[in-house]
């Protein structure tokens, strides 16, 4: 295995530590980690997106309880009951499946489950929202001082979703979906609405990982202040963090 050295200030090596003792790992092994997400596509996952398998086996303990809560649920069910938990005859059919030990059938017990979407993509989905969030009110700041960024920069820095035919990000646009629900993320709900309701069309996440790693740059580069406006971006950062959108071995071409 290659062995890479490289120098940073001290304060960035402190922040890496940290990082890397809050997830339990060495700091070699989390830089490494970070490495190898910026070169392998984000896309590329171990984990296949989609309904969850049907397990194989499982625990008796597990098929006790279930079945249990399903003839708890067919007792309880009116008679009339047609809705996602079906009717009682539907319930009973799934307590004798996990009772005989039918493995072979137990895919009604995960059918409409979702694999997991990790903690650390959801933190992504998160920190990407608020990107677009502090981009948001930079832009309508620099507008109502006069000085309004063009359409092109504009539509550039908007927030367009997630795929939602890639099954990665089309489980992230849940989740965003889920977050944006009352009255969270509002402002960012028109941009979704201009965009086909939040689908993008075309995979997204690595150029808002890019994105949000100048975002990052950027922020904690500079010193700012403690007033009510002291996280807004300037224009010249705005479009730093539009031109991220551009895969580096792109930059050339497209200038």
């Amino acid at each position: 295995m290659a062995v890479l050295n490289i120098r940073v200030e001290d304060r960035v090596r402190d922040q890496l530590k940290e990082m890397a003792d809050d997830q339990g790992v060495t700091l070699s092994e989390f830089v490494r980690d970070l490495l190898m997400e910026a070169v392998v596509p984000v896309y590329q996952r171990e984990v296949e997106h989609g309904e969850e398998s049907a397990p194989e086996s499982m625990p008796i303990i597990d098929r006790q309880v279930l079945s249990l809560l399903h003839r708890i649920l067919a007792r309880v069910l009116p008679e009339d009951a047609n809705d996602v938990d079906g009717d009682r005859d539907y319930q009973l059919k799934r307590a004798h499946i996990l009772e005989a030990g039918y493995s072979g059938e137990y895919w009604y017990e995960v059918a409409g489950f979702n694999t997991e979407l990790s903690k650390r993509d959801c933190g992504r989905v998160s920190d990407i929202l608020q990107m677009f969030r502090v981009i948001t009110y930079s832009v309508e700041h620099l507008k109502e001082e006069g000085s309004p960024v063009d359409d092109k920069l504009a539509i550039q820095l908007e927030f367009q979703g997630f795929d939602h035919n890639d099954a990665l990000e089309g489980h992230m646009a849940g989740y965003v979906d889920f977050l944006m629900r009352g009255d969270r993320w509002t402002e960012l709900k028109p941009q979704l609405k201009r965009n086909d309701n939040g689908n993008s069309h075309s995979r997204v996440l690595d150029t808002y990982l890019r994105m949000l790693s100048e975002y990052r740059r950027i922020m904690d580069g500079r010193e700012r202040g403690h007033g009510r406006l002291g996280y807004l971006l300037s224009r010249e950062e705005l479009k730093q963090i539009a031109d991220a959108r551009v895969h580096p071995s792109n930059r050339r071409h497209s200038q």
